[in-house]
């Protein structure tokens, strides 16, 4: 297995944007039009936490059962880490965003404008008019904050960009496990689409797919659930262990499999794209069609197991864990549930229940698998 290709870091990619003149838009988890952004010329630069951070700062003004993703965006903002950035956008993911949003707009003022985003819980028509409604709102906000005012014809260009890289995200997905890339390396590369702009992202993973195929990568096939594989250790950990991950359905990674929108009205394929990406409790999708959705997964890759890698409060994810472990146990794909604090480090109690899990898994007869 190689390792990551050579990936720019976040400095290193959003100093190159600033030295061409380009302005920077921080954006908080998880659904967002980027863009519309990249339109306005901000490159969308996202905020998971980030981990290891000192979560001092922002606990003088959330609850402590808030979790660490929104705790350390707040204390690194509130520690000047957000200062490269021009613009901040806190998409309505959860109620604890919508907290941060508030806190934001109205308490914490940063020197930056700070746009809300607020995403539908459901897929139907309605739904898909208010995105649309709330991506036009935005360009209103941005065109009055940046002086700019991008054409239709810019706007669809921009969505064209975005497309063609997912397209290609989705197709390092479908070819994963021909690919000469570890567990690690594979969601190093995967996650630079937070980061870098969609042309560079695209070309990093042309220069992947163009290698040769490889055997398929042996181990035990399971699938990784959760919100973020951070520490990202973890997936060294489940390769040592005899693990493999084959498929994923984290809200970092595989629940942004944007496909490409249908519609020539700029704003509305922008809301096409996030409504019909994969399933996602944080958009309110049911349970039945998140069971589908990932047994689909598990037949689809060979997945023997789920590890379900939470970030500790995570509500919309609790939410739903309990009555979708009893379904996928009753499917016959079994699962194992772990919560993590982004402050801290890859604990022997994780890989131990971890390692137990796979060994579980591995000792399933066939008749004991999913059906």
């Amino acid at each position: 297995m190689a390792s990551t290709p050579t990936i720019p870091s976040r400095t290193e990619t959003i100093r190159a944007w600033k030295e061409q003149g380009g302005a920077i838009a921080a954006v908080l988890p998880i659904h967002h039009p980027r863009a519309l952004l990249r339109a306005f010329g901000l490159l969308p630069v996202e905020v998971w936490g980030p981990p290891r951070v000192d979560p001092a700062p922002g606990a003088a003004h959330l609850q402590p059962y808030v979790c660490s993703i929104v705790g350390n965006a707040l204390s690194f903002l509130l520690r000047d880490g957000l200062e490269v950035a021009d613009v901040i956008l806190v998409p309505h993911a959860c109620d604890s965003l919508q907290g941060l949003g508030s806190l934001l707009l109205d308490f914490v003022r940063p020197r930056q404008p700070v746009f809300p985003l607020y995403i539908p819980r459901g897929r139907r028509e309605s739904d898909l008019q208010f995105l649309a409604d709330e991506c036009r709102a935005l360009y209103d906000k941005l065109a009055a904050a940046t002086g700019r005012t991008p054409s239709e014809a810019e706007l669809m260009e921009s969505i064209r960009r975005e497309e063609e890289a997912d397209g290609l995200l989705a197709e390092l997905y479908r070819r994963r496990r021909t690919l000469p890339l570890t567990d690690l390396a594979f969601y190093r590369l995967a996650r630079a689409r937070e980061y870098l702009p969609a042309e560079e992202f695209a070309a990093l993973l042309r220069a992947v797919l163009d290698t040769p195929p490889t055997d398929p990568s042996a181990g035990l096939p399971i699938l990784l659930s959760g919100i973020v594989p951070e520490p990202m250790g973890l997936l060294d950990a489940i390769t040592q262990m005899g693990g493999v991950v084959v498929a994923d359905d984290l809200a970092c990674c595989g629940r942004r499999l944007y496909p490409p929108g249908t519609s020539t009205a700029p704003f509305r394929r922008m809301a096409e794209r996030i409504l019909n990406a994969p399933p996602d409790p944080t958009r309110g999708s049911p349970i039945a069609e998140r069971l589908r959705h990932l047994m689909g997964m598990a037949r689809e890759t060979g997945a023997r197991g789920v590890v379900f890698y939470d970030v500790k409060f995570c509500e919309p994810e609790l939410f739903d864990l309990p009555l979708l472990r009893r379904r996928l146990q009753e499917a016959g794909l079994p699962s194992v549930h772990i919560e993590v604090d982004l402050n801290d480090p890859l604990s022997g109690q994780i890989l131990t229940r971890v390692e137990a899990f796979l060994e579980m898994v591995a000792h399933q007869t066939p008749e004991e698998g999913h059906r």
